[in-house]
Formats: structure tokens, sequence, C-alpha cells
């Protein structure tokens, strides 16, 4: 897509991806936080992520349109080469490209990083997201019934999946992003 920048979040991004966040907290059901978090609690957000993960922002003429970022998929040592992924794309910006842009770099940086295993969580049903995620080449790996509830309805959840890379024994050692970017990793 013309003009779109990938780049790393700052802790400066943290409002205007709150504010990105705070609709598909309060109009849908793809999140399951009740109350948006404040630009304060986002920053703090993106620098923790930052430590360990990627945690990406899509630009338009300057703008901040989109967002992906990696997560923990377990707290254990045993899980660092599997991680979750979130992708949120501001309203009106779908179906531009944004998401495909923002998924390949951050699977370009875990591969990076040794992670074998990308892992999407996703309210079921939502054909959209399983479409962008099933494109990708992701694959459905889970279907949990009835496990959240808002918006007045109970949810389902789907776990999607994708691995990056050969499951070695043993697995070369995972590599926190930090580490990379003093790596002199770049976008």
């Amino acid at each position: 897509m013309n003009g779109l920048v990938l780049r790393i979040a700052r802790e400066a991004d943290g409002p205007a991806l709150a504010e990105i966040y705070a609709l598909y907290v309060r109009d849908t059901s793809i999140t399951f936080d009740y109350e948006p978090p404040n630009g304060a609690e986002f920053s703090r957000r993106i620098l923790a992520t930052l430590a360990r993960y990627p945690y990406l922002v899509a630009e338009l003429d300057g703008k901040p349109v989109g967002y992906a970022y990696a997560s923990a998929f377990k707290g254990r040592a045993a899980y660092d080469w599997a991680v979750e992924t979130s992708i949120y794309i501001a309203m009106g910006c779908h179906g531009k490209g944004i998401g495909s842009a923002l998924y390949g770099e951050l699977e370009r940086l875990l591969a990076a990083q040794r992670v074998l295993n990308v892992n999407a969580c996703i309210t079921y049903p939502n054909p959209g997201s399983v479409a962008f995620h099933e494109k990708l080449g992701y694959r459905q790996a889970a279907h949990f019934h009835q496990c959240g509830y808002k918006l007045g309805k109970w949810w389902d959840v789907i776990w999607m999946e994708k691995t990056l890379g050969e499951h070695g024994n043993p697995p070369a050692e995972f590599i926190p992003f930090s580490n990379l970017c003093s790596k002199g990793v770049s976008l």
C-alpha cells in the first residue's frame, strides 16, 4: 500500500493506539475487555512488550492506523518458542493490506527471535478475522465454547496457529526482542 510505513512502537504511541483499541472494546466482542485502557496504560504495555517481543505500528500519512504485537503464549520457559499474536486496525481501514503488512513483518521478526509457533485467539464467530488468518496460513487448532460474556451474550473462542520454522531438537535459543534490537535489527 502506497504511503504505508511500518515501525516499532514507541511509548508516545500509547494515546493513539488506545484510541484505535477503545472502539473495539466499546463496540465489539473482538476483545473481552469491558473498559478501554487509557493512553498511559497503553504506553506502559508497549514498553513492557518490547522487552521481549515485537510491537509494531502501521502509519498512513504520519497517523497510526493499526498495530500488531506478540506476547507470551504461556509464562513457562518451555513455551519460549510459542507466542500469541494480536492485531488491531483502525475502523475504516480494513481491507487495504495493512493487517497483512503488519503480520508479515511481525512474523519476520519473530522468526529472527527463533519463535516457531504463532497463535491467535479469536472471538467466535468472527468470519473476517478467521478468513484473514487463514489467508496468512493459520489453521484452527482449538474451539472453546461460551467462555466469554460481552454485549449481552456468551461468545466462543477459537485458537488458530501457524508454524514459522522447523522444530529442531534441541531448539535454537530464543532471543528476546530487546536483544535483537541491540544487534541492529530493523524494519
